[in-house]
């Protein structure tokens, strides 16, 4: 949008232009760092002065308000920030690929004294659609991602589709509160408390396990035991010498940090071997963009065919092609998820409806581009096509019914109430039918911008239009 703006000046308030600069300073001062994996001590330095910035920002606007004036600044200063952000962006972006050519989607950030320390999650669906969909991988990055998802622990053979996470066995509750006999040896404080049979900090039950005290809710409820302990003369010193290794047993123990809510403590619901609907139809949409960009480029047409399977099979693996026994509902009813117990669950208008509804368009080929509309049916199926003549009722713009008659060998969608018949055919071709008895023939699969807004605006002047398509949809 920068790129081709013709502006060159832009007015902003004072305050935002002063983080806005901050930020833009701090950036292109840390670009060097981007050409090697960011350590753990760069990145603290990194998240402070970005912080700071943000922090003066912040502490401008609660104090005082804002100023009520504006200052002008440069659109290419502007480009500047957009450029270096994408840097820092696409860097974050090759750094998080696991190797097995997947994505991670969600890191964990531990801040220590010298430096910001990540962790990761296990894969998750989400990741892959976010990636797929952000434009910065081509057809062939693409592949490898969709060809590592199905054989993944996210893919689920029975459905032929796609959970959000990986499954996997919970610790039963009397598991869960366990702390390792080699822990306690190793701590003076914790051996001394069993030893004493204080039950402060933990206990130790009738079979010798060892367990952190019952009413703690979180660390913050061990922190305050352990100053209260340290009032005790007798654990004083080694309170003071062992906090923090107590702190990281109980984190050990619970893993609080890596809590994901119902996601990772539920089977049912969109939680633990579910797949849920409208993300597998995100990830539909995103393999549709990711071929359609392959295509645009020219790239390598063995590329694009693998695409088209990848796409095919993940549209295949959707409820409305199965039957009601594999599906576990009527195929053609929303549903929100499909636990790994049960058939479909949750019935509702999801958000997969809008997914599917862009698939759709996608898979017809309907584009619009530059204020043009375009017919690129690359996705489509030759199997659509109808085998038989068939009848079909067309809704008209003024609300009356039109009724036409479909050969054999063709199918039919509107584009803002106009009929679009597509004609298997030998040559690219579109006739345009208009309401005064005229027919306009293009020889080519693009309308030009005068046709294109009549469509948009309905203007009722155009009632049909067939498009002859060359056998190799959209060649």
């Amino acid at each position: 949008l920068l790129e081709n703006s013709n502006q060159e000046t832009i007015r902003i308030s004072n305050e935002m232009v002063e983080f806005y600069h901050a930020i833009r300073e701090n950036l292109i001062a840390f670009q060097p760092l981007l050409l090697a994996p960011i350590n753990n001590q760069d990145r603290k330095k990194i998240l402070d002065a970005l912080g700071q910035s943000a922090s003066e920002y912040r502490y401008q606007i609660y104090n005082s308000g804002f100023w009520g004036k504006k200052r002008t600044h440069s659109i290419s200063g502007l480009k500047k920030f957009v450029e270096v952000s994408i840097d820092f962006i696409e860097h974050s972006i090759s750094a998080n690929q696991r190797e097995d050519k997947l994505f991670h989607a969600y890191n964990l950030m531990s801040i220590e004294n010298d430096g910001v320390s990540i962790s990761y999650l296990p894969e998750m669906l989400e990741g892959q659609v976010a990636v797929l969909s952000s434009g910065f991988l081509d057809g062939q990055q693409s592949l490898q991602i969709l060809g590592a998802l199905r054989n993944s622990a996210l893919y689920r053979p029975d459905q032929n589709s796609y959970i959000l996470y990986p499954n996997k066995k919970l610790p039963k509750f009397l598991e869960k509160n366990t702390i390792p006999k080699d822990k306690i040896d190793k701590s003076f404080l914790l051996s001394k408390l069993i030893q004493n049979k204080n039950i402060q900090l933990i206990n130790q039950d009738i079979k010798g396990g060892f367990h952190f005290n019952g009413n703690f809710h979180n660390a913050n409820d061990l922190k305050e035991a352990l100053l209260k302990l340290e009032s005790v003369q007798e654990y004083k010193e080694l309170v003071a010498a062992e906090r923090e290794d107590v702190l990281q047993i109980f984190e050990d123990v619970f893993n609080h940090k890596a809590f994901t809510g119902r996601s990772g403590t539920f089977y049912g619901y969109e939680g633990l071997g579910s797949i849920y609907w409208h993300m597998v139809s995100k990830l539909h949409v995103a393999v549709l963009e990711v071929t359609n960009q392959a295509d645009d480029r020219n790239e390598n047409q063995d590329v694009i065919n693998s695409l088209i399977t990848h796409f095919e099979e993940i549209g295949a693996g959707i409820g409305v092609h199965k039957s009601p026994d594999v599906y576990g509902a009527f195929p053609t009813d929303p549903y929100s998820h499909t636990p790994f117990s049960k058939g479909a669950q949750q019935p509702g208008m999801t958000g997969q409806v809008k997914e599917d509804i862009l698939t759709r368009i996608g898979e017809l080929g309907v584009k619009m581009f530059d204020r043009k509309l375009k017919f690129q049916p690359n996705l489509l199926d030759e199997k659509e096509f109808l085998a038989e003549d068939t009848e079909a009722v067309f809704i008209q713009i003024d609300g009356s019914k039109k009724i036409i008659t479909l050969e054999k060998g063709s199918l039919a969608f509107t584009v803002c109430q106009v009929p679009i018949i597509y004609i298997k055919s030998t040559a690219n071709q579109i006739e345009i039918f208009y309401k005064n008895g005229n027919i306009n023939r293009v020889y080519s699969l693009e309308l030009d911008e005068e046709n294109s807004r009549k469509i948009f605006q309905r203007t009722a002047e155009i009632v049909k239009i067939k498009v002859s398509i060359k056998i190799g949809l959209g060649s």
